[in-house]
């Protein structure tokens, strides 16, 4: 039984490390730009987008689709640098444990 214990309790520690992660990746952002910098966006460690900037000269009414790009290319950009750095965050907390869904 005491096997079981010190998983318990290591299962316990690594959730509160894990809960403590998630908090700061939710304060911690990641910047993008598209278009040389026409389009910024800001993006939170948690997956969700903070701002969007955009130079006022990108707007051109005649050309909507480049400005439409640019917001996704920038917008893909901050979110996929936001993940990585999720990504490897949990890994330090969750290293040496493989819990299927957990990631």
């Amino acid at each position: 039984m005491s096997n079981i214990g010190k998983l318990m309790k290591q299962a316990q520690r690594m959730q509160q490390q894990m809960e403590e992660i998630q908090a700061q990746l939710a304060t911690r952002t990641v910047e993008a730009t598209s278009g040389g910098g026409a389009v910024k966006v800001v993006a939170k460690c948690d997956g969700s987008i903070a701002s969007i900037k955009i130079d006022p000269q990108a707007v051109n009414p005649a050309d909507a689709q480049l400005l439409e790009d640019m917001i996704l290319t920038a917008c893909n950009q901050a979110l996929s640098q936001a993940k990585e750095i999720s990504t490897a965050e949990m890994g330090k907390a969750t290293a040496g444990f493989n819990i299927p869904g957990l990631m």
